[in-house]
């Protein structure tokens, strides 16, 4: 019997995934910018086979409606990002990383994408900072965070996409830009871009780059004010310089919200007399001061001195809004007719601000002097106190050369006791033979319109000194705690002089006759000398200034080389929080390094 063929085998239908929709396949691009092709939207959506053609058509038809684009058989929408962008660097985070954006976004798109630039090691040429423009290459964001990552490929030209300059107006409409910097160039403003500005207004705007030919084209972001105006001088150095000079309203509303501190953790030295001494048009008053001879027998003649300072901590958290907003500043900022300040008023000249009769929180120092002016031992708490009375520098003086006036008599005593103990600390100053440079402040006087009035030398006082070597010993003792507990500091640093400034030096000194040692070690105490014949010398005032500019620029390190010119081998801002960033540190190390909080 013949052999029958075998029956076919039944195939079983192959599952196939549903078709996408256009707006999946339109969510999975803008998912993927620049990095998805058809093949890639194939293999997404489990499309093989004949839906391919299917696949092809969509695609076209999304293109056709201006909903996707094609570029080297990449697809990306028209509001996507490519691979390879120019960012501008627009600021930090909170973890002080850089947050760029688009250097070309049109307004009607809306808030444009804040995207992170991932740290990677040093790459040839100049770092990026803020406000530049970098060529990066983009990654999508993880779940949660930025919508974007890049890695900086190279720092374009740093053309400035911001100019402060004075608006000169067409007479058919639009006009030109004059930049206050006069190494920049002209820009022009076409008549919808004007934002109502007048003939010589001063304005900030945004660049905009022109082609081959013409002038770059500028849109005026803000009006700030006329240049009639004196304190045009001042705004224009504010917005050359990109200080930072009105408070987001997020800061202003955490700084509202903020209440009085509690005593919870706090020592309670509301009885003692603490003093603040300041100009006399001080608006905030971050540090007071006391003495008292030390009644331990052992050490007859010396004090107990105590500086408060204070506790900025208590309002301004790591990580806070207040804090981003602070580090952003890094200092308060003073001009002639202004200030602009590190944190807002209501914490700078309100909660941290320790006025007479009033409850304040603090950080305190209490130091002990033996009669030579030798620092013994000192301690830190954290307080709450009540400031016994708030002077000026000149109502000190006048009480430490007998006239008192209406203080009361406990304001008399505390001063008293300042005052003697000052001139023990003067002999350990002495000793120390920091450089004493003789450099006369000058103050701007201004008129109510902000002309200038006059320009005067406030007088130099012995209560000037008093609070500056108070202070100094209150930042030593900072240094040396945080020091003896481990614990990592930003120190107030301060070079010698380079051998190049000190060969100047000699070669000026020797055309009027005067000479510096060449052998060993320079010391503060060199310079002492020149400075001390300069005081009847007719170069008196030239010889201070060219000895200060011998000496290098101080400044903050987490690395210790000590402070040249106050002779001192560790040294770290702590007295004033509320104006440096970096003295905020140091109240959060040793807050924390004495678990105080």
């Amino acid at each position: 019997m013949a052999k029958q063929p075998p029956k076919p085998k039944s195939k079983k239908p192959r599952a196939t995934a549903p078709f996408p929709t256009r707006e999946q396949i339109v969510e999975f691009i803008g998912a993927h910018p620049g990095q998805a092709g058809k093949r890639e939207v194939a293999r997404a959506f489990g499309i093989t086979g004949g839906a391919r053609i299917a696949l092809k058509a969509l695609l076209k038809s999304l293109s056709d409606d201006g909903l996707v684009e094609k570029k080297h058989r990449r697809l990306k929408r028209p509001d996507d990002l490519a691979e390879v962008s120019v960012l501008t660097i627009s600021g930090r985070d909170a973890d002080g990383e850089f947050v760029a954006e688009p250097a070309e976004w049109p307004p009607e798109r809306g808030t444009p994408p804040k995207i992170l630039i991932v740290a990677q090691r040093a790459t040839p040429g100049p770092a990026p900072g803020v406000g530049d423009r970098v060529l990066a290459r983009l990654t999508p964001g993880e779940a949660g965070g930025p919508v974007f990552s890049a890695r900086v490929i190279k720092v374009l030209d740093r053309t400035p996409t911001a100019v402060v300059g004075v608006f000169r107006a067409n007479p058919g409409g639009g006009g030109r830009i004059e930049p206050v910097d006069r190494k920049q160039k002209e820009l022009s403003v076409e008549p919808d871009e004007t934002k109502g500005a007048k003939d010589g207004d001063l304005v900030l705007v945004e660049v905009t780059p022109a082609g081959r030919f013409g002038l770059n084209r500028a849109r005026i972001r803000e009006i700030v004010g006329s240049m009639k105006s004196e304190k045009a001088v001042s705004l224009i150095a504010i917005l050359e310089h990109g200080i930072p000079h009105v408070f987001p309203p997020d800061v202003l509303a955490e700084a509202e919200k903020a209440r009085p501190a509690s005593m919870a953790g706090r020592d309670d030295w509301r009885s003692l007399p603490l003093l603040t001494i300041d100009p006399p048009d001080a608006k905030d008053h971050d540090d007071a001061v006391h003495a008292e001879p030390d009644p331990d027998p052992d050490n007859r003649g010396g004090f107990l001195v105590t500086v408060a300072i204070a506790d900025v901590a208590t309002y301004v958290g790591p990580g806070s809004t207040l804090d981003r907003e602070a580090l952003k500043r890094g200092n308060s900022v003073y001009f002639p007719d202004r200030v602009v300040p590190m944190l807002p008023e209501r914490i700078s000249n309100d909660l941290c601000s320790l006025r007479e009769s009033e409850d304040r929180p603090a950080l305190a120092v209490r130091m002990v002097f033996s009669a030579d002016g030798r620092k013994k031992n000192h301690r830190f708490a954290r307080i709450m106190m009540r400031s016994g009375a708030k002077l000026s520098y000149r109502q000190a003086q006048d009480a430490f050369e007998g006239r008192s006036g209406e203080l009361n008599q406990t304001v008399r005593d505390s001063l008293a006791s300042l005052w003697t103990a000052y001139q023990c600390l003067k002999i350990g100053r002495d000793e120390r033979a920091p450089l004493d440079l003789d450099l006369p402040e000058r103050k701007v006087i201004l008129k109510p319109d902000g002309a200038i009035d006059r320009i005067v030398g406030p007088e130099r006082l012995e209560a000037h000194r008093l609070i500056e070597e108070f202070m100094i010993q209150a930042n030593v003792a900072a240094a040396e705690t945080l020091e003896a507990r481990k614990s990592p500091l930003v120190y107030r640093i301060h070079d010698a002089p380079s051998l190049a400034k000190l060969e100047a030096l000699r070669d000026f000194l020797a055309s009027i006759e005067m000479n510096l040692p060449k052998a060993g070690n320079l010391r503060p105490s060199h310079f002492n000398r020149i400075l001390e014949r300069a005081k009847t010398s007719e170069h008196g005032p030239l010889l201070n200034e060219v000895v200060l500019r011998t000496q290098s620029q101080a400044e903050y390190h987490p690395e210790n080389i000590g402070h040249f010119g106050l002779n001192l081998r560790r040294y770290a801002h702590f007295t004033s929080p509320i104006r440096r960033y970096a003295d905020l540190i140091v109240h959060r190390a040793l807050i924390r390094a004495l678990g105080f909080g």
